[in-house]
């Protein structure tokens, strides 16, 4: 069992990654963080702590445009609960455990910076729920990302408290979050929460960011599989490789670009199927609709031969995305904040970190590149199926019984559909804005959809890129006894097998493809085809 501390400075994306998904990794709290905000609130009780202390926002006075109203002593710990409440205005369906275990875990370590000012009694009790593995319930839709994720937050902060009304996953049950509380053992069925706790729970956009850790992690290994995908297509095409000199992309010297072009020559390395003697054979759907003999292909289409300058752009966008991401990850994003004054003591300054247009902009990037991504995988899914368009690949992939079988044209069908979807999906978010709660808030970043809509894009690209790496393989069987003796390249090949072992070629006619697309899919969720291709070759993506 291992555990992981935080600081608030040093946390690391693939640790977020890690500890959402995987339970058994514990989460500490530091005890450098420890001390500084035990010193930090003891420095609010003994100075702040009365009617006559500055007026500062969400500390003693209302929020949104109550800002100028005092609350008095007496009615702050009032104030957390009522806050929660007003908040919890919430709906739809519930995020993910992983990300709410990530929410957690980011909330924790933003806290563990002690700019936030809550007490540590806070951070260890959202510690003592991700290490019991008690889930709040957060419903996915009301955030706007701008005085942070107020909406969904409240539910986590009122799971925290106990309140009556807040529900948790806990040991794959949906239950009262105090009935999950007393079941763990982790402490006090109800918690209190005191001067500044409430507003520090539900301000800040971590929901957004949980996702977009999810979402920009997931992408880059999705990238990686489409790597393999169109590796496995360039040799069931015969593909012409000049494309993917080096010295083409040398001269565009986009990394990514650069790199698309590297993997690839990795993957195909020593195949004799993506060569002009390969394609010199004819195949028997391309003499039917030719009697024209064999001429030399000077150039593939696009969607094989500008592979990397497509690909390229995705490299480097998620390069962008992940510093976007590692920056919010140990950043302080609620309001206000509380800093050391020189000579000794605290001040609390307001600003407006909670606003989310960084995590906005670039989960709306991370959509758009990852729709592209999508969308040129599916063309040559929709090439592999069509004999005048795939050098003479059998048509529709099909076997058995010509007509009463039909192969894979819905499939490749289905597909388009989810690239349509994903076109949709990346129309900026980032860019709409509504003003809110008496136009105190003027201009909201819109970040949470803009994140779920770039998850969304991304899980939909899962099956796109499994489906490119199933219909290739098809292809390369079907037409393996027309090219003897000709190998696929070192990648390609570990990728072919892994797919065969995972799913038979189909070779006696239709069958229920709703299965195949299911483990086609796997191939990506598992990353089992990619990890057999790095154990052949190395890492290389």
């Amino acid at each position: 069992m291992s555990e992981t501390l935080i600081d608030g400075f040093t946390l690391t994306a693939d640790q977020v990654l890690a500890v959402a998904r995987d339970p058994s990794i514990k989460v500490g709290l530091a005890q450098s963080s420890r001390d500084a905000l035990a010193e930090s609130r003891a420095y609010i009780e003994a100075n702040w702590m009365h009617d006559e202390a500055p007026m500062m926002y969400s500390f003693n006075t209302g929020v949104g445009l109550l800002k100028d109203t005092r609350i008095s002593v007496d009615h702050i710990a009032l104030f957390q609960t009522q806050m929660i409440r007003a908040h919890a205005a919430g709906m739809g369906e519930p995020f993910s455990e992983e990300i709410s275990r990530a929410t957690m875990l980011l909330r924790a370590n933003a806290f563990a910076s002690n700019y936030s000012a809550p007490r540590v009694e806070v951070v260890d009790r959202l510690l003592a729920f991700v290490n019991a593995g008690i889930h709040p319930v957060m419903p996915q839709k009301g955030s706007v990302g701008a005085s942070g994720d107020l909406a969904p937050l409240a539910y986590l902060a009122a799971a925290i408290a106990g309140f009556d009304e807040a529900e948790v996953m806990y040991r794959g049950r949906r239950m009262p979050a105090a009935q999950a509380i007393a079941e763990a053992g982790i402490g006090p069925v109800k918690f209190d929460l005191q001067a500044k706790d409430a507003s520090a729970l539900i301000n800040g956009c971590t929901v957004s960011l949980a996702v977009a850790v999810l979402a920009a992690a997931d992408a880059r290994d999705l990238l990686a599989d489409a790597c393999v995908s169109l590796g496995l297509t360039l040799e069931a095409m015969r593909a012409e490789m000049a494309g993917f000199d080096e010295r083409i992309h040398k001269a565009r010297p986009h990394p990514g670009q650069i790199k698309t072009a590297a993997i690839v020559r990795k993957l195909l390395a020593g195949s004799t199927r993506a060569t002009h003697e390969a394609r010199a054979v004819q195949f028997p759907d391309e003499l039917r609709r030719t009697d024209i003999a064999y001429t030399p292909r000077i150039q593939d289409v696009y969607s094989l031969r500008c592979a990397p300058q497509v690909y390229g752009p995705v490299f480097d966008a998620l390069d962008y995305i992940d510093t976007i991401v590692g920056n919010e990850i140990n950043a302080a994003t609620d309001n206000p904040l509380i800093f050391p004054k020189d000579g000794g003591g605290f001040e609390i300054i307001s600003g407006g970190n909670f606003h989310g247009q960084y995590l906005a902009q670039a989960m709306d990037l991370l959509a758009m590149v990852v729709t592209d991504l999508g969308s040129i995988c599916e063309r040559r899914i929709a090439r592999l199926i069509d004999p005048t368009l795939s050098w003479g690949l059998p048509r529709n992939l099909m076997t058995g019984i010509r007509g009463v079988n039909t192969g894979y044209p819905v499939v490749q069908c289905s597909m388009s559909a989810l690239v349509m979807e994903n076109r949709t999906l990346c129309t900026p978010g980032s860019v709409d804005s509504i003003p809110s709660k008496g136009n105190s808030e003027d201009h909201i970043s819109n970040s949470t959809w803009c994140a779920r809509k770039a998850a969304t894009v991304v899980a939909n690209t899962r099956y796109i890129v499994g489906v490119e790496m199933l219909l290739a393989a098809q292809a390369l069987t079907m037409t393996e006894s027309l090219l003897p003796g000709v190998a696929l390249g070192a990648g390609t090949q570990a990728a072919y097998d892994e797919v065969r072992r995972q799913i038979p070629a189909c070779l006696d006619g239709d069958r229920w493809f709703h299965n195949d697309i299911e483990v086609a899919h796997s191939f990506v969720t598992s990353g089992s085809v990619r990890k057999a291709v790095e154990q052949k070759v190395g890492r290389f993506a």
